[in-house]
Protein backbone atom coordinates (compact mmCIF):
# COMPACT_ATOMS: atom_id res chain seq x y z
CA UNK A 1 0.00 0.00 0.00
CA UNK A 2 3.05 2.92 1.09
CA UNK A 3 4.21 1.81 -2.89
CA UNK A 4 0.38 2.60 -4.47
CA UNK A 5 0.43 5.93 -2.25
CA UNK A 6 4.02 7.35 -2.67
CA UNK A 7 3.67 6.01 -6.62
CA UNK A 8 0.19 7.84 -7.17
CA UNK A 9 1.33 10.60 -5.47
CA UNK A 10 4.59 10.92 -7.55
CA UNK A 11 2.51 10.48 -10.54
CA UNK A 12 -0.03 13.60 -10.21
CA UNK A 13 2.99 15.58 -8.85
CA UNK A 14 4.86 15.12 -12.47
CA UNK A 15 0.90 15.55 -14.30
CA UNK A 16 0.87 18.83 -12.48
CA UNK A 17 4.12 20.18 -12.77
CA UNK A 18 6.99 19.06 -15.21
CA UNK A 19 4.74 17.25 -17.85
CA UNK A 20 2.73 20.51 -17.62
CA UNK A 21 5.34 23.29 -17.93
CA UNK A 22 6.54 20.97 -21.01
CA UNK A 23 3.18 21.45 -22.56
CA UNK A 24 2.64 24.43 -21.65
CA UNK A 25 5.74 25.75 -23.44
CA UNK A 26 5.57 23.50 -26.85
CA UNK A 27 4.24 24.78 -29.99
CA UNK A 28 2.88 22.03 -31.90
CA UNK A 29 -1.00 22.57 -29.82
CA UNK A 30 -1.57 25.93 -31.76
CA UNK A 31 -1.01 23.46 -34.67
CA UNK A 32 -3.71 21.14 -33.43
CA UNK A 33 -5.83 23.00 -31.00
CA UNK A 34 -8.50 20.46 -30.53
CA UNK A 35 -6.01 17.88 -29.91
CA UNK A 36 -4.35 20.28 -27.81
CA UNK A 37 -7.61 20.80 -25.64
CA UNK A 38 -7.82 17.15 -25.62
CA UNK A 39 -4.05 16.61 -24.01
CA UNK A 40 -4.30 19.16 -21.57
CA UNK A 41 -7.78 17.23 -20.85
CA UNK A 42 -6.03 14.21 -20.39
CA UNK A 43 -3.63 15.51 -18.32
CA UNK A 44 -6.16 17.23 -15.82
CA UNK A 45 -7.69 13.83 -15.52
CA UNK A 46 -4.79 12.08 -14.74
CA UNK A 47 -3.76 14.30 -12.20
CA UNK A 48 -6.81 14.49 -10.36
CA UNK A 49 -7.35 10.56 -11.31
CA UNK A 50 -4.04 10.03 -8.91
CA UNK A 51 -5.21 12.26 -6.25
CA UNK A 52 -8.71 10.66 -6.07
CA UNK A 53 -7.28 6.93 -6.13
CA UNK A 54 -4.67 7.73 -3.60
CA UNK A 55 -7.40 9.22 -1.07
CA UNK A 56 -9.25 5.77 -1.81
CA UNK A 57 -6.66 4.16 -0.63
CA UNK A 58 -5.75 5.98 2.14
CA UNK A 59 -9.30 6.27 3.44
CA UNK A 60 -9.27 2.25 3.05
CA UNK A 61 -5.73 2.26 5.25
CA UNK A 62 -6.65 4.57 7.92
CA UNK A 63 -10.21 3.56 8.55
CA UNK A 64 -11.55 -0.01 8.79
CA UNK A 65 -15.49 0.98 7.75
CA UNK A 66 -13.98 2.25 4.45
CA UNK A 67 -11.99 -1.13 4.38
CA UNK A 68 -14.32 -3.42 4.52
CA UNK A 69 -16.90 -1.43 2.51
CA UNK A 70 -14.14 -1.85 -0.49
CA UNK A 71 -12.66 -5.24 0.24
CA UNK A 72 -15.61 -6.72 1.73
CA UNK A 73 -16.56 -8.66 -1.39
CA UNK A 74 -12.35 -9.43 -2.75
CA UNK A 75 -10.82 -12.61 -2.09
CA UNK A 76 -9.02 -13.08 0.90
CA UNK A 77 -5.14 -12.34 -1.03
CA UNK A 78 -6.69 -9.37 -2.28
CA UNK A 79 -6.71 -7.56 0.95
CA UNK A 80 -3.55 -9.18 2.06
CA UNK A 81 -1.77 -8.13 -0.97
CA UNK A 82 -2.39 -4.35 -0.56
CA UNK A 83 -1.67 -4.16 3.18
CA UNK A 84 -3.69 -1.81 4.52
CA UNK A 85 -3.30 -3.10 8.05
CA UNK A 86 0.28 -1.92 8.08
CA UNK A 87 -0.30 1.53 7.30
CA UNK A 88 2.66 3.74 8.44
CA UNK A 89 1.75 6.92 10.46
CA UNK A 90 2.15 9.27 7.73
CA UNK A 91 -0.48 8.06 5.69
CA UNK A 92 -3.06 9.17 7.61
CA UNK A 93 -1.91 12.82 7.49
CA UNK A 94 -1.48 12.22 3.45
CA UNK A 95 -5.50 11.43 3.79
CA UNK A 96 -6.25 13.82 5.73
CA UNK A 97 -4.38 16.07 3.59
CA UNK A 98 -6.34 14.80 0.02
CA UNK A 99 -9.94 14.79 1.62
CA UNK A 100 -9.26 17.89 2.18
CA UNK A 101 -8.10 19.27 -1.03
CA UNK A 102 -11.08 16.90 -2.34
CA UNK A 103 -13.04 18.79 -0.45
CA UNK A 104 -11.98 22.06 -1.62
CA UNK A 105 -11.99 21.13 -5.44
CA UNK A 106 -15.75 20.34 -4.84
CA UNK A 107 -16.76 23.21 -2.85
CA UNK A 108 -14.83 25.70 -5.54
CA UNK A 109 -16.41 24.07 -8.64
CA UNK A 110 -20.09 23.96 -6.98
CA UNK A 111 -19.38 27.65 -6.25
CA UNK A 112 -18.18 28.39 -9.99
CA UNK A 113 -21.61 26.52 -11.32
CA UNK A 114 -23.87 28.60 -9.09
CA UNK A 115 -21.63 31.80 -10.34
CA UNK A 116 -21.86 30.98 -13.66
CA UNK A 117 -25.71 30.11 -13.79
CA UNK A 118 -26.30 33.84 -11.82
CA UNK A 119 -23.57 35.24 -14.36
CA UNK A 120 -26.09 33.83 -17.19
CA UNK A 121 -29.61 34.97 -15.51
CA UNK A 122 -28.18 38.67 -14.94
CA UNK A 123 -26.89 38.50 -19.06
CA UNK A 124 -30.18 37.48 -19.89
CA UNK A 125 -32.12 40.20 -17.65
CA UNK A 126 -29.87 42.75 -19.94
CA UNK A 127 -30.17 41.50 -23.25
CA UNK A 128 -33.54 41.36 -22.75
CA UNK A 129 -33.78 44.84 -21.51
CA UNK A 130 -31.33 45.76 -24.50
CA UNK A 131 -33.51 43.52 -27.25
CA UNK A 132 -35.38 45.85 -29.53
CA UNK A 133 -39.55 45.49 -29.34
CA UNK A 134 -41.25 43.61 -31.96
CA UNK A 135 -44.32 43.95 -33.18
CA UNK A 136 -47.75 42.80 -31.71
CA UNK A 137 -48.27 39.14 -32.28
CA UNK A 138 -44.70 37.97 -32.57
CA UNK A 139 -43.45 35.82 -29.84
CA UNK A 140 -40.25 37.67 -28.05
CA UNK A 141 -37.29 36.03 -28.65
CA UNK A 142 -37.85 33.88 -31.40
CA UNK A 143 -35.47 31.75 -32.89
CA UNK A 144 -31.66 31.61 -31.64
CA UNK A 145 -30.25 34.88 -33.34
CA UNK A 146 -30.93 37.96 -31.63
CA UNK A 147 -30.01 41.05 -32.92
CA UNK A 148 -29.61 44.27 -30.13
CA UNK A 149 -29.15 48.03 -31.04
CA UNK A 150 -25.29 49.29 -30.66
CA UNK A 151 -22.90 51.18 -33.06
CA UNK A 152 -20.32 48.66 -32.01
CA UNK A 153 -19.85 45.52 -33.95
CA UNK A 154 -19.93 43.00 -31.98
CA UNK A 155 -21.19 39.25 -31.80
CA UNK A 156 -20.89 36.80 -28.88
CA UNK A 157 -22.52 32.78 -28.16
CA UNK A 158 -25.17 32.96 -24.68
CA UNK A 159 -24.83 29.60 -23.49
CA UNK A 160 -28.00 28.35 -21.59
CA UNK A 161 -30.99 26.89 -22.27
CA UNK A 162 -32.45 28.16 -24.99
CA UNK A 163 -28.82 29.61 -26.23
CA UNK A 164 -28.74 32.29 -28.27
CA UNK A 165 -26.32 33.69 -31.07
CA UNK A 166 -26.52 38.02 -30.01
CA UNK A 167 -24.85 40.19 -32.91
CA UNK A 168 -25.13 43.73 -32.66
CA UNK A 169 -26.61 46.44 -35.17
CA UNK A 170 -23.07 47.72 -35.72
CA UNK A 171 -22.01 44.00 -37.04
CA UNK A 172 -24.17 43.81 -39.28
CA UNK A 173 -23.61 47.78 -40.93
CA UNK A 174 -19.63 47.44 -40.80
CA UNK A 175 -18.68 43.50 -41.64
CA UNK A 176 -19.56 42.27 -45.60
CA UNK A 177 -21.56 39.15 -45.54
CA UNK A 178 -18.59 37.19 -45.59
CA UNK A 179 -17.46 38.55 -42.47
CA UNK A 180 -20.38 38.34 -40.18
CA UNK A 181 -20.53 34.32 -41.66
CA UNK A 182 -16.96 34.23 -40.44
CA UNK A 183 -18.04 35.53 -37.19
CA UNK A 184 -21.33 33.46 -37.05
CA UNK A 185 -19.38 30.28 -37.58
CA UNK A 186 -16.70 30.81 -34.99
CA UNK A 187 -19.59 31.47 -32.21
CA UNK A 188 -21.26 28.40 -33.79
CA UNK A 189 -17.95 26.55 -33.52
CA UNK A 190 -17.81 27.76 -29.64
CA UNK A 191 -21.35 26.32 -29.15
CA UNK A 192 -20.89 23.13 -30.78
CA UNK A 193 -17.91 21.93 -28.84
CA UNK A 194 -19.35 23.24 -25.86
CA UNK A 195 -16.20 25.32 -24.53
CA UNK A 196 -17.78 27.37 -22.11
CA UNK A 197 -17.78 24.10 -19.88
CA UNK A 198 -13.99 24.13 -20.24
CA UNK A 199 -13.68 27.61 -19.95
CA UNK A 200 -15.72 27.00 -17.10
CA UNK A 201 -13.53 24.22 -15.60
CA UNK A 202 -10.61 25.53 -16.30
CA UNK A 203 -10.99 29.30 -14.43
CA UNK A 204 -12.83 26.76 -11.31
CA UNK A 205 -9.01 24.73 -10.85
CA UNK A 206 -6.99 28.20 -11.39
CA UNK A 207 -8.92 29.68 -9.29
CA UNK A 208 -8.76 26.88 -7.00
CA UNK A 209 -5.08 25.91 -6.88
CA UNK A 210 -3.88 29.30 -8.54
CA UNK A 211 -0.12 28.05 -7.71
CA UNK A 212 -0.52 24.81 -8.80
CA UNK A 213 1.43 25.40 -12.83
CA UNK A 214 -1.30 22.59 -14.31
CA UNK A 215 -4.35 24.45 -13.76
CA UNK A 216 -2.68 27.85 -14.42
CA UNK A 217 -1.63 26.73 -17.70
CA UNK A 218 -4.57 24.55 -18.44
CA UNK A 219 -7.05 27.81 -17.44
CA UNK A 220 -4.65 29.87 -20.08
CA UNK A 221 -4.27 27.65 -22.50
CA UNK A 222 -7.97 26.59 -22.69
CA UNK A 223 -8.62 30.16 -23.61
CA UNK A 224 -5.97 30.44 -26.54
CA UNK A 225 -7.25 26.87 -28.21
CA UNK A 226 -10.63 27.56 -27.76
CA UNK A 227 -10.36 30.62 -29.57
CA UNK A 228 -7.75 29.30 -32.83
CA UNK A 229 -10.14 26.25 -32.78
CA UNK A 230 -13.05 28.19 -33.68
CA UNK A 231 -11.04 30.75 -35.61
CA UNK A 232 -10.38 27.26 -37.97
CA UNK A 233 -13.76 26.43 -37.95
CA UNK A 234 -14.83 29.80 -39.56
CA UNK A 235 -11.18 29.81 -41.79
CA UNK A 236 -12.93 26.50 -43.39
CA UNK A 237 -16.05 27.62 -44.26
CA UNK A 238 -14.75 31.29 -44.74
CA UNK A 239 -11.14 31.76 -45.83
CA UNK A 240 -8.43 32.78 -43.76
CA UNK A 241 -8.02 35.90 -44.92
CA UNK A 242 -11.96 36.72 -44.56
CA UNK A 243 -12.26 35.60 -40.95
CA UNK A 244 -8.63 37.54 -39.97
CA UNK A 245 -10.12 40.76 -41.17
CA UNK A 246 -13.39 40.44 -39.46
CA UNK A 247 -11.69 39.92 -36.11
CA UNK A 248 -9.85 43.24 -36.84
CA UNK A 249 -13.04 44.82 -37.61
CA UNK A 250 -14.97 43.91 -34.58
CA UNK A 251 -12.22 44.62 -32.32
CA UNK A 252 -11.13 47.84 -33.68
CA UNK A 253 -13.27 49.77 -31.37
CA UNK A 254 -11.86 48.26 -27.62
CA UNK A 255 -8.69 49.99 -27.72
CA UNK A 256 -7.57 49.96 -24.22
CA UNK A 257 -10.47 48.42 -23.31
CA UNK A 258 -8.52 45.26 -23.78
CA UNK A 259 -5.79 44.05 -21.36
CA UNK A 260 -2.45 43.03 -22.87
CA UNK A 261 -3.07 39.52 -23.01
CA UNK A 262 -6.50 40.29 -24.94
CA UNK A 263 -4.38 42.52 -27.75
CA UNK A 264 -1.46 39.66 -27.71
CA UNK A 265 -4.57 36.89 -27.78
CA UNK A 266 -6.20 39.10 -30.91
CA UNK A 267 -2.79 39.37 -32.61
CA UNK A 268 -1.96 35.46 -32.21
CA UNK A 269 -4.83 35.01 -33.65
CA UNK A 270 -4.52 37.29 -36.86
CA UNK A 271 -1.51 36.20 -37.40
CA UNK A 272 -2.49 32.57 -37.23
CA UNK A 273 -5.16 33.07 -39.83
CA UNK A 274 -3.20 35.00 -42.43
CA UNK A 275 -0.13 33.00 -41.98
CA UNK A 276 -1.32 29.56 -40.68
CA UNK A 277 1.28 26.91 -39.35
CA UNK A 278 1.46 23.67 -40.95
CA UNK A 279 -1.04 20.85 -39.55
CA UNK A 280 0.24 18.08 -37.54
CA UNK A 281 0.05 14.51 -39.79
CA UNK A 282 -1.92 11.69 -39.20
CA UNK A 283 0.35 9.82 -37.71
CA UNK A 284 1.17 12.66 -35.31
CA UNK A 285 -2.10 13.01 -34.14
CA UNK A 286 -3.16 9.57 -33.88
CA UNK A 287 0.32 8.94 -31.54
CA UNK A 288 -0.19 12.33 -29.37
CA UNK A 289 -4.66 11.45 -28.89
CA UNK A 290 -3.43 7.80 -27.89
CA UNK A 291 -0.75 8.54 -25.60
CA UNK A 292 -3.15 11.48 -23.95
CA UNK A 293 -5.87 9.03 -24.13
CA UNK A 294 -4.19 6.06 -21.87
CA UNK A 295 -2.59 8.89 -19.61
CA UNK A 296 -4.98 8.73 -17.28
CA UNK A 297 -5.35 5.22 -16.97
CA UNK A 298 -1.77 4.63 -15.45
CA UNK A 299 -3.46 5.82 -12.14
CA UNK A 300 -5.91 3.12 -12.33
CA UNK A 301 -3.51 0.84 -13.27
CA UNK A 302 -1.02 1.77 -10.35
CA UNK A 303 -4.16 1.19 -7.99
CA UNK A 304 -5.62 -2.22 -9.28
CA UNK A 305 -1.89 -3.99 -9.91
CA UNK A 306 -1.78 -4.93 -6.21
CA UNK A 307 -5.20 -7.23 -6.71
CA UNK A 308 -4.64 -8.04 -10.36
CA UNK A 309 -1.37 -10.08 -9.26
CA UNK A 310 -2.32 -11.51 -6.52
CA UNK A 311 -5.39 -12.81 -8.58
CA UNK A 312 -2.88 -14.43 -10.72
Amino acid sequence: MTGCLLLLCALGLVAAVPVARALNRAAWPERGPVLGLWVWQCLVATALLSCLTALVLGMAACFRTVRDHLFGSAPPGVLAAYRLSSAPAWAMALTLLLAAGAAWTAAVLIACLRAARRARSAARDRLRKRAPELPAGLPAGRGPLLVLEDEHPDAWWMPGSPSRLVVTTGALHRLTDRQLDAVLTHERGHARARHDWLLQLSAALAGAFPQAPLFTHFCEQTHRLVEFAADHTAARRCGHVTTALALIELNQHRGALHCASSHRLLDDRVNRLLAPPPTLGPRQRTLIATAAALAPLLPLLVTFAPGIDALD
